[in-house]
This record gives C-alpha cells, sequence and structure tokens, in this order.
C-alpha cells in the first residue's frame, strides 16, 4: 500500500493536468455547487465510503475547504485499507491562494 501524503496546491495542479489523478472534493453538495475546481468529483464527506471512490483509488486525492475534512477523508480510507494518492494540504483555500481558478 503507497503511503498517504499531504500534498501541496501545485502538485495537485500537475497530476491533474497530467491525467494522472482524480480530484474528489470531499465538501458538501452545496458547498461545490457554489465553488469548486474544475473537473472535482463531489464525494461528500457526509456519506464518504472509502470504497466507492472513482476510478482507481490510488490515483485519488482528497479535497476540502481547508484541509480538515479531507485528512478526515484520508484516515478513513486508511482505516478502510483503501489507498488513496494523498490529501491537498490547505484545500480550496490553498488553491485559491495560489491564484488557481475555481469554477462558481
Amino acid at each position: 500500500m503507497t503511503t498517504m501524503q499531504n500534498l501541496d496546491v501545485q502538485t495537485v495542479k500537475s497530476l491533474i493536468a497530467k491525467g494522472e489523478a482524480v480530484l474528489v472534493d470531499v465538501r458538501e453538495a452545496g458547498e461545490f455547487a457554489a465553488e469548486r475546481i474544475a473537473g472535482a468529483v463531489n464525494v461528500p464527506l457526509s456519506s464518504f465510503d472509502p470504497a466507492k471512490l472513482p476510478g482507481q483509488a490510488a490515483q485519488v486525492i482528497l479535497q476540502c475547504g481547508v484541509g480538515k475534512r479531507s485528512g478526515m477523508a484520508m484516515e478513513a480510507c486508511r482505516k478502510a485499507g483503501v489507498a488513496v494518492m494523498g490529501h491537498m494540504a490547505g484545500g480550496l483555500a490553498a488553491w485559491k491562494s495560489a491564484g488557481l481558478p475555481s469554477v462558481r
């Protein structure tokens, strides 16, 4: 099993751009609808099931608003024995702080 890690915004941007990872936003549907990162898939933490992650779980990067909920989702994956690539440290806030675009 690969080691799950905290990934910085630029690493996440690069992996997504190369098609090497799927970004899974664990915020609730209303938050996701209000603002999101283009291409992200919404799997809310309130109904999160590691076994139902899209694509190859090992290519999944979890993301939320500031990194707390995605860290919780990453821990849920670890406990379930589902290896994900990791989560984006700082979440959407860090993404925007880096000057990267979001969809409103």
